[in-house]
Order: C-alpha cells, then sequence, then structure tokens
C-alpha cells in the first residue's frame, strides 16, 4: 500500500454514504428555509430587474472567489439564455476582465475594483447585484454604496448575518448559515430562479 493510501482516514461504504446524504439534507434544508423566509422579497427583486432590464437598462454582477464564478455564471445566463427561444438582455459581470482588475488594484486600491468600473459603464436606473457569502467583502460594498450613489437599484445575496452589505444594498438576501457550502449552494440556485422567474415576469413560457 502507498504510503498516500495508508494516510487515508479509515471510513466505510455505509459512513460514506450516510455522510454524503447528510450534506444533501442539509442543502435541502437551507434551500426550503431560505426561500420560505425570502419568496416575497424576491417577487419584488424579480418584478424591479425585470422592469430594469425590458426598459433597456443594464445588469452588473460581482463577487470574489467562488461569488465570482457565480456572478460570471448569471451573467451568461442572461446575454446568452440556455433556453433558445428566451430573450437576451445585457448582464456584465465585473470579475471578466483581469486586465482592468489588476490595473486598478495595482494603481488605486482592489477596494476599488468594482466600483471605478461601475462609475464608467453604469447609467441610473441599471441593477447592481454583489454576491458575498459573509456581506463584508470590501469591494463589493464599496461598489454597492458607489452604485446608490449613482441612481442604481442595489441587490445583495449575502450569509451569515448579512454584513455590511445588508445595511447598503436596497435589498439583501441573506442565507441564515455559517457554512460556506451551505450559502453557496443556495447562491446557485437563487440566481437560477431570479433569471427564470425575470422571464417568467416578461411573459415567457414557465417551463423549467
Amino acid at each position: 500500500m502507498s504510503t498516500e493510501a495508508s494516510a487515508l482516514s479509515p471510513i466505510s461504504p455505509a459512513e460514506f454514504k450516510d455522510a454524503v446524504l447528510r450534506k444533501c439534507r442539509e442543502s435541502a434544508e437551507m434551500k426550503a428555509k431560505f426561500f420560505e423566509a425570502n419568496a416575497d422579497v424576491l417577487q419584488e427583486v424579480c418584478t424591479r430587474l425585470a422592469q430594469a432590464l425590458s426598459s433597456g437598462h443594464k445588469l452588473f454582477v460581482m463577487g470574489n472567489g467562488g461569488s465570482s464564478c457565480d456572478a460570471m455564471h448569471v451573467a451568461v445566463e442572461f446575454v446568452h439564455p440556455i433556453i433558445e427561444k428566451r430573450r437576451a438582455f445585457p448582464a456584465y459581470a465585473l470579475t471578466n476582465d483581469s486586465v482592468l482588475l489588476t490595473a486598478i488594484s495595482n494603481d488605486s486600491d482592489f477596494s476599488q475594483s468594482f466600483s471605478e468600473q461601475l462609475r464608467l459603464f453604469g447609467q441610473p436606473g441599471d441593477v447592481v447585484l454583489g454576491i458575498s457569502t459573509s456581506g463584508m467583502s470590501t469591494n463589493v460594498n464599496y461598489a454597492l454604496k458607489a452604485a446608490r450613489e449613482l441612481g442604481m437599484l442595489t441587490i445583495g445575496f449575502a450569509g451569515k448575518d448579512g454584513g455590511r452589505a445588508k445595511d447598503i444594498a436596497e435589498y439583501c438576501l441573506t442565507v441564515p448559515s455559517f457554512s460556506i457550502h451551505r450559502i453557496q449552494e443556495v447562491h446557485t440556485t437563487l440566481l437560477h430562479i431570479l433569471w427564470d422567474m425575470v422571464h417568467v415576469l416578461l411573459g415567457e413560457e414557465d417551463i423549467i
């Protein structure tokens, strides 16, 4: 037996299965708890986003680390819908341009990496979505604050107690968990539902 194999913690197939199913239950329970508590707010968020996009405004999305992946994910869903007949809308992940991000971070400060982009590209009436599992991401919160000052609709996705994002964003949908995995799993589901229900509110068929 190799050194690597012998260093593994012994776990039986039954124990492994129990651990997997426990994590699945925790994820499902957290999603159910979150959406039960936030369905009304989510409807308002989706309605305002649908109104903005259908009026020609843009969606900007941002986050760090895994949340930056979520930002890019939902942006491409809006720009290039997975359902062929659904309408495309202008959505931009502020994490996409590594040249611009590193230039701002090097010449100014990383905390300004998103807010500087919004000041340049954003317009009153646009929508800004900031994703942070803690609600404490400085560059996300600076951008949410800048967006409000510029007359944009601000939405936060957070976890734990909402952090500072809940006091800055006009809407902050907070997952009441201290598990990063559970928070991110809810955020991913939330992004899919947000995208889907915006189209449903605009009169497209609810087929997902």
